[in-house]
């Protein structure tokens, strides 16, 4: 059995950390510095990490290439799947012409740009995180702006932007509930926490966006509308986390925002209209429809809300996944931690975690949940099929598009891929845990660097439930051995983590696809929010760090040790 060794250059931790962190700056170089295509720059990160993993690290070869490929299964099931099944989806709408309705009622409610990004790519899109999440929102609401005339750069930074607001508690709060279960700590503390953290910058995100898109006094002329979002939002976030738990937070925060919103735009009206600079023209031909006709035209969006929250019912998942655990093979190494679970062959329990990572050296586990129909892309697919019935299109136009959707989105499945594959590389070669140590060594200020680390984590892996997976324990013993409260640490991986969301390479990659860019755009969109990102996240160090030492009493109680 192979054993971690964190200090593995000179037996210091500086050095390694250095050595560590060589995939992350090839990763940033060559998408931010010579503007690579991103499955280039994943690509060149991943060789630059088997490297590290392999002649610095001393990793088995053969646990090596296993966790390469466990990574890159991973990326393509569920992360890129869920993607795909979207924006097939959204294709489906546009095939049929019924997106152009949906355009129409969305501009009836408002041609003003500022309201259109709050209520598509803030509130919709929350709703679409909370349901699925994984990519989803960001190629949903991102295809939607793009149609309606946005540039579609606009349209992808504005959506990755307004996407960091709902993250924490996205696909029914898996987020976390992954964070519980690795730690070990109360999920209903975690939630409570997680809520009183993202609240905070819930309530300003709106007002963050449109000084992005329109600048402080072109956004100022539309104030009501941004409080409206924001404090609808926020407000229900932090109700819902506090008192019911993660599993509809987003749902009810963002239902809650479409409301709120629809009533904003009813009632009032900014006294001047924005246009974005290359955008384009399509309120004018606008058109009436009738009821039906729109129900019609939502009805892919509506089946989809009604297959995600069926599949997040725990009754219905537990049926879909007792049935699906008896058809695979009896060859496969199941796992008895849950359903559809298997062990992943040569590399679960073959390597060992040793303090300070965790508690007392252990097995590092490898598992694969392989719950191809209960999984949130498999509800949206179906979905699809259901749509496509209910459109009334025909099986050849129905594989045409499904040939489209995977002719557009096959570079981005392969940087998915690719990252993931990196990722999970890093963590089972020790690299990701050096890289938190050092962060950990900062003492006193680690209330602060715990952000850092949380958004480090997502910035790697593209998801805050795999950031939780990744660092959540190490948030855990690191507070455990300064004197900090635990269940604070753990939760700031989570909500800080969600701003290194935006610059993820995933989520750059499904950006661009959904809102038709090309791939030399990837680089473009990541310095425009890359500095977006380090700025909201340097907001919620602070925040960590007056949670930490002047209201400590606002955090909820550790359980006793």
């Amino acid at each position: 059995m192979w054993q971690h060794n964190y200090t593995p250059l000179g037996d210091s931790l500086g050095l390694s950390a250095l050595v560590a962190a060589l995939p992350l700056i090839v990763l940033g170089v060559m998408l931010g510095v010579l503007r690579k295509p991103s499955w280039i720059s994943a690509l060149s990160a991943l060789g630059s990490a088997l490297f590290v993993a392999l002649m610095v690290y001393g990793m088995p070869a053969e646990l090596a290439f296993i966790a390469t490929v466990y990574g890159a299964a991973y990326g393509l099931f569920p992360i890129a799947w869920i993607v795909f099944a979207s924006i097939m989806l959204y294709r489906l709408a546009v095939d049929t012409g019924k997106f152009e309705v949906i355009k129409d009622s969305v501009g009836s409610l408002t041609d003003d740009r500022r309201l259109q990004a709050l209520f598509i790519a803030f509130s919709f899109g929350a709703f679409i995180e909370g349901a699925a999440g994984f990519g989803a929102p960001v190629a949903i609401s991102g295809a939607m702006l793009a149609g309606l005339g946005f540039n579609p750069f606009y349209a992808a930074g504005i959506c990755l932007l307004a996407n960091t607001a709902p993250v924490a508690f996205g696909s029914i709060g898996i987020p976390v509930t992954t964070l519980a279960g690795v730690t070990g700590l109360p999920v209903m503390a975690l939630s409570a926490m997680v809520g009183r953290l993202c609240a905070m910058v819930s309530i300003i995100i709106p007002a963050y966006l449109l000084v992005v898109v329109a600048g402080p006094a072109r956004a100022l002329e539309v104030l009501p509308a941004i409080i409206a979002c924001g404090v609808s939002f926020a407000g229900m976030q932090f109700f819902v986390s506090n008192h019911l738990g993660p599993e509809l937070t987003d749902i009810l925060s963002s239902l809650t925002c479409i409301i709120v919103m629809v009533a904003v735009m009813k009632l009032w009206r900014p006294a001047r209209i924005m246009r974005l600079e290359g955008d384009h023209e399509v309120t004018a031909t606008l058109t009436h429809h009738s009821p039906s006709q729109l129900a019609l035209a939502w009805s892919p969006y509506l089946l989809l809300v009604l297959f995600v929250l069926a599949w997040g019912e725990p009754d219905i998942r537990r049926g879909i996944d007792t049935w699906t655990n008896g058809l695979l093979p009896s060859f496969m190494p199941k796992a008895s931690t849950g359903l559809n679970v298997l062990n992943v062959p040569g590399l679960h329990n073959l390597i060992t975690r040793v303090p300070p990572v965790v508690v007392e050296p252990a097995p590092y586990a490898a598992a694969y949940t392989l719950n191809w129909l209960s999984a949130s892309g498999s509800a949206c697919f179906l979905a699809t099929i259901v749509a496509a019935f209910v459109l009334k299109v025909k099986p050849a136009q129905f594989v045409g598009i499904y040939k489209a959707t995977f002719a557009q989105l096959k570079y981005a499945i392969l940087t998915i891929a690719s990252m993931l594959a990196l990722a999970y590389l890093m963590n089972y070669s020790g690299m990701t845990s050096t890289l938190g140590l050092a962060l950990a060594a900062s003492g006193g200020a680690f209330p602060f660097f715990s952000a850092v680390l949380g958004w480090l984590g997502v910035f790697l892996t593209g998801s805050d439930t795999s950031a939780n997976a990744l660092f959540g324990n190490l948030q855990v013993v690191t507070a455990n051995a300064i004197g900090l409260n635990p269940v604070l640490m753990a939760s700031v991986n989570s909500s800080a983590g969600v701003m290194g969301k935006m610059i993820s390479v995933q989520s750059i990659a499904v950006a661009v696809a959904a809102t038709g860019m090309t791939s030399a755009d990837e680089g473009r969109l990541f310095r425009f929010t890359f500095k977006h990102s380090v700025v909201l996240m340097i907001a919620m160090g602070v925040i960590s760090m007056i949670f930490a030492y002047v209201v400590p009493g606002w955090v909820p109680a550790a359980p006793a040790k």
